[in-house]
């Protein structure tokens, strides 16, 4: 992969990441993580995701020797899917908030489903799911990090994550009378314990 040389050192090391926005560096993005090895406050091997490959990627731009990747991190592995079982999903919405290119769809008290062409792997919707419908399924085979995913696929991703970014910030004008931002975690909070209590009365039904 090329990446222009007259891009800053943190865009060009952005470029040269997967844009998994999976926060498995430690970071909570791909471009905060870009920028703490531009500042030389992170180490270049924190990107399970690019694997090995995408570690000398990295030297390579910011002119450092190449080293293993960090297993404190996570591991080379193929890249997953996620997969929701929709006779479990209760609606809660978290899974959509959590994904970082908005590949659930779904909407309040009804099932959700993955888009694959806009899945990253990141994974960061397993945990949040409170009633654990969400698995991980091998989407490439054998193959791992860059072999498993393009540049085309991490360009997509991008602009996928540019625009959930933007959804998500505040608004610039006010909203309703009543309608503040303090009052929406109680609004979810509500939202996931009802889908939580049909959740349970459906369990003991089938039962």
């Amino acid at each position: 992969m090329q990446v222009p040389a007259s891009l800053p050192l943190a865009a060009r090391l952005d470029a040269a990441l997967p844009q998994t926005q999976c926060t498995r560096c430690g970071y909570p993005d791909c471009a905060a993580y870009a920028r703490a090895i531009a500042e030389e406050q992170a180490p270049i091997n924190r990107c399970p995701p690019g694997g090995q490959e995408g570690v000398a990627r990295l030297a390579a731009i910011a002119g450092v020797a190449v080293l293993p990747l960090d297993t404190g991190c996570g591991v080379e592995a193929p890249r997953k899917m996620a997969v929701i079982d929709e006779a479990w999903c209760i609606g809660c919405t978290l899974c959509l908030d959590a994904c970082p290119t908005d590949a659930i769809l779904g909407a309040n008290k009804r099932m959700h489903s993955v888009i694959e062409a806009h899945c990253t792997g990141c994974e960061l919707c397993v945990p949040v799911c409170p009633v654990d419908c969400i698995s991980l399924e091998n989407a490439s085979g054998e193959r791992t990090g860059w072999a498993a995913w393009s540049q085309q696929q991490a360009a997509h991703a991008l602009q996928r994550y540019r625009v959930h970014g933007a959804r998500k910030a505040p608004p610039a004008v006010p909203g309703p009378a009543g309608a503040t931002p303090a009052a929406e975690p109680e609004r979810k909070r509500s939202a996931v314990e009802a889908a939580l209590a049909r959740a349970r009365a459906r369990k003991a039904d089938a039962s």
